[in-house]
């Protein structure tokens, strides 16, 4: 598994990559074409769970549904 370090810098390289629009990022010398954001965004996610998990910890999600009767 990488070192902690190592996963903040790749998520890092990729929140950077995602806010100015390029689908390639480069870090540690390797180069990773992504073919659309969302794409970026599952690579984000994938690693803060990575990382919490190497820390100890959990990252807890939550979901509210609500719903009406109708107008």
């Amino acid at each position: 598994m990488p070192a902690v370090t190592e996963l903040r810098n790749r998520r890092d390289a990729l929140s950077a990559q995602r806010s100015s629009g390029v689908a390639r990022v480069s870090y540690d010398g390797k180069t990773v074409e992504y073919r659309s954001v969302a794409e970026i965004d599952r690579a984000i996610e994938a690693l803060d769970r990575e990382i919490a998990a190497a820390e100890g910890r959990r990252i807890v999600r939550q979901l509210r549904v609500t719903t009406t009767k109708g107008l």
